[in-house]
């Protein structure tokens, strides 16, 4: 792609994303989704085949439905408050509607076939964009809106999120259908907290995007995309490959990683607002996730092959691939448990 084009359409990306943060009115936060969504589409399909076409066309249909749910609710939400400012909304119909929406964007179950097929069809950093990025402007407005959406639809979709993001990740083999799967179940982790405390929400957006863009980044310098690629990658890198795993089960949200910190805090929180079998249920359900992650680790690490494979000067040939940062977000991804007291006082 032409380096200018290229970089208008980031620009356009990030500049969709940051209205929405900013806006008060609703047409302006509608707008800022429209924009996000037409400029990502050409980066999805930055390498173009038909299998990124494919996933491009999915994302974008799946985005223009959400949008025309959206502007509805805000419609139905206009001719009960007579105004377009973001404030509680007085309909449970616009509530309802805006819930079904937001969770649409984000990729929430029931409405989460179209996750892992886009992340599988587009290129590992396209796929980075779209777990990581894309989620910021949805639920800043769930946050916006925490408590004037539908909580039971909320909640049910959390605990559904979380059961289809273990169970959906069982069966891959795809590295990015697996981190998609991840995205789901984090997402559901959030949805879940958001009633409560929003700022819980905001902290687990911002420690699973650190997480995520490590995982990519140590992917994309590989270009390892299935189960098989990593495993032949323990003999040529072995450090890159542990520090792949380490991620990856600090993803997975296993102590004493940094993944455990919004686990932990959003347990925490819910039992002491008296809710004990949704945390407990939660708990459970992300030791499917947690299983996921140690199998990828048993299948690279444990089972070596009896001879080096066959790319023996591999060591010779200089990687051009650019993954800055990459030694600060390892170190971010896997060592802040010490912070949770710190980060505790946030709320």
């Amino acid at each position: 792609m032409n380096p200018l084009v290229f970089s208008t359409i980031s620009l356009t990306v990030a500049l969709g994303t940051t209205i929405v943060l900013i806006s008060s009115h609703w047409l302006m936060i509608w707008i800022g989704f429209e924009m996000n969504m037409l400029a990502i589409v050409p980066m999805l399909m930055k390498k173009f085949n038909p299998r990124s076409m494919e996933a491009a066309t999915k994302y974008f249909l799946t985005q223009a439905t959400a949008s025309m749910l959206l502007m509805l609710a805000i419609i139905i939400n206009l001719t009960y408050s007579g105004q377009w400012t973001t404030m509680k909304m007085l309909s449970p119909i616009a509530s309802t509607m805006m819930t079904i929406a937001l969770i649409m964007k984000l990729g929430m179950a029931p409405f989460h076939f179209w996750v892992p097929e886009v992340t599988q069809g587009v290129p590992l950093m396209s796929g980075m964009i779209l777990l990581t990025w894309q989620k910021i402007a949805p639920l800043s407005v769930l946050i916006q809106m925490a408590y004037s959406l539908n909580t039971n639809l909320l909640l049910t979709t959390a605990i559904l999120s979380i059961a289809v993001g273990g169970w959906g990740g069982l069966n891959q083999t795809q590295l990015r259908k697996i981190m998609a799967y991840s995205s789901i179940a984090h997402m559901g982790w959030m949805a879940a907290i958001l009633t409560y405390n929003t700022t819980m929400t905001s902290l687990n957006l911002i420690i699973y995007i650190l997480l995520t863009i490590t995982v990519f980044m140590l992917l994309h310098f590989n270009s390892s995309t299935t189960t098989l690629s990593l495993s032949h990658l323990w003999n040529k890198m072995p450090m890159i490959s542990t520090l792949i795993l380490t991620t990856m089960l600090s993803l997975g949200g296993l102590p004493p990683l940094s993944g455990f910190i919004p686990k932990w805090m959003i347990i925490h929180e819910l039992t002491k607002n008296n809710s004990i079998i949704l945390p407990t249920v939660m708990a459970i359900m992300a030791l499917l996730n947690l299983y996921f992650y140690m199998r990828l680790t048993y299948s690279t690490s444990l089972t070596l092959f009896p001879s080096t494979n066959n790319m023996k000067m591999k060591w010779q040939f200089e990687n051009t691939k650019n993954t800055p940062m990459t030694a600060p977000l390892i170190i971010f991804s896997t060592m802040l448990l010490p912070l949770t007291p710190m980060l505790a006082l946030l709320e």
